[in-house]
C-alpha cells in the first residue's frame, strides 16, 4: 500500500474556507477510510518508536483527532493544546499568527513532568505559527521537544522555516 496517495486521495480541497483566498484541506475523508486512518496512526508510531516518547500533544481541533491514538499506541500521555479560555484549570499562552489572523493556544500549567518527552501531532503544517506556539508551551511547561508529526505539510508556505532545529515528520508534503 503507497500510503502516501491514500492520504493524498482522501483529503478534499475546499476553496474560499474558512475565509475567501484560503484552500482548506479537509481531512474527514481520511478519517472515515478506516485503512488511511489507520496508516496515519501506524505510521506517525513506528516513525518515531514505542517507548521513546511520554507525552502527545494534540493541538485543537483536528490534531487531537490524530493525536489521541497515537498515545494510545505509545502508551504516553495525551496533552491537549487548546484555544484560548477553553481549557479549566490554570494555563500558559502563546498568541501566533495565522495565514488569515492571528490566534491564542494554551496548556494546563501541570501537563508535563519536568524532562518529559513530548511529540507535538497535528494535521496540517502550514505557515508553522500554531506549531512553534505549541512547541514554546511545551518548552515553558519542563518537557522535551522530540518532534512534531503532521499528517500534510503545506510546502509552499514555508512553515518548517520558522520551526529552528525541531525534527518536522510530515507524511505528505505538497
Amino acid at each position: 500500500m503507497d500510503l502516501g496517495k491514500l492520504i493524498q486521495e482522501r483529503i478534499r480541497d475546499i476553496p474560499d474556507y474558512p475565509k475567501q483566498g484560503v484552500m482548506f484541506k479537509d481531512i474527514t475523508p481520511l478519517l472515515a477510510d478506516h485503512v488511511a486512518f489507520a496508516g496515519v496512526v501506524d505510521a506517525v508510531v513506528n516513525h518515531h518508536g514505542r517507548g521513546t516518547i511520554d507525552k502527545i500533544v494534540g493541538i485543537e481541533a483536528r490534531g487531537f483527532i490524530l493525536a489521541a491514538p497515537v498515545a494510545y499506541h505509545f502508551g504516553a500521555g495525551f496533552v491537549p493544546v487548546r484555544k484560548k479560555g477553553k481549557l479549566p484549570s490554570a494555563t500558559d499562552a502563546e498568541t501566533y499568527d495565522l495565514e488569515y489572523g492571528s490566534e491564542t493556544i494554551e496548556i494546563h500549567l501541570d501537563a508535563f513532568d519536568p524532562g518529559d518527552r513530548v511529540l507535538i501531532v497535528d494535521d496540517v503544517l502550514a505557515t508553522g505559527g500554531t506549531a512553534r506556539a505549541a512547541a514554546e508551551l511545551v518548552r515553558r511547561g519542563g518537557g522535551e521537544v522530540v518532534g512534531l508529526s503532521v499528517l500534510l505539510e503545506l510546502s509552499f508556505l514555508h512553515g518548517r522555516d520558522k520551526l529552528g532545529k525541531l525534527d518536522v515528520h510530515s507524511l505528505v508534503t505538497v
